[in-house]
C-alpha cells in the first residue's frame, strides 16, 4: 500500500454492497462490492492507493464534487483515494458520465500554458483529470479539470486506460462515505 506523507492508513477493505443504477438511467454508476476504511480524514496532499491483493478487473473513476474526492475502484474495489480541486463558479467542472478520450504523460494546455501532468482527457472541450501539484486544497480551483496530487496522478495514470469510465457527480454513497469533507454553511 503506498500513502502520502504517512499521516493515513487504509486499515481494511470493508464489504459494502451497493445495487447499480438501471439501464435507463443516465449517467451510469459503477458497481461498487468495497471500499477502504480510513483511520481518519485526508488532508492536502494525501491520498489513499492501495491496489495489493485486488485482482484484475474493469476501473472506474468516481468524482463527487461536494466531497472534493476522487474515488478509483478496480473490479467493484476501492483501490484509491484522494482529495481534488475543480471548476471555480465561472469555468465549473461539468457533472456526466465520461470514458476517457485521451491519455498525455507530459500534456500543457494550450489555453493557458499550463503543465498537466499525466492527463486524462474527458471532454474535447478541455475538461481533464491531471497533475496539480503536491498541496491539493480547497483554496485553489481549476478551469473546469479535476486535479489531484502529482504522485496519485502518475499512479492513476499507470492504472488507467483509454474508455476506462469516469463518473462526475455530487453526494457519491452518502451512506457509505457520510459526510467526510463537506462543507456545512453556517448561518451567523
Amino acid at each position: 500500500m503506498r500513502f502520502a506523507r504517512s499521516l493515513f492508513l487504509a486499515t481494511a477493505l470493508a464489504g459494502t454492497v451497493l445495487a447499480v443504477a438501471p439501464a435507463h438511467a443516465a449517467p451510469v454508476q459503477p458497481k461498487v462490492v468495497s471500499v477502504m476504511e480510513t483511520g481518519g480524514v485526508l488532508q492536502p496532499g494525501e491520498y489513499l492507493w492501495a491496489p495489493e491483493g485486488v485482482p484484475p478487473g474493469k476501473l472506474a473513476i468516481v468524482v463527487d464534487l461536494r466531497r472534493e474526492r476522487l474515488y478509483v475502484y478496480r473490479g467493484g474495489v476501492e483501490i484509491g483515494r484522494t482529495l481534488i480541486i475543480y471548476g471555480a463558479d465561472h469555468k465549473p467542472t461539468p457533472t456526466g458520465s465520461f470514458p476517457i478520450l485521451e491519455k498525455d504523460r507530459d500534456h500543457v494546455s494550450n489555453l493557458y500554458n499550463a503543465p498537466m501532468p499525466y492527463m486524462l482527457r474527458l471532454t474535447w472541450g478541455g475538461v481533464a483529470i491531471h497533475g496539480s501539484g503536491e498541496d491539493v486544497d480547497s483554496r485553489y480551483a481549476t478551469h473546469g479539470c479535476i486535479g489531484v496530487p502529482d504522485e496519485f496522478a502518475a499512479l492513476l495514470y499507470a492504472q488507467a486506460r483509454k474508455g476506462d469510465t469516469v463518473l462526475v457527480t455530487r453526494d457519491w454513497m452518502p451512506e457509505v462515505y457520510g459526510t467526510q469533507g463537506v462543507q456545512v454553511a453556517v448561518a451567523g
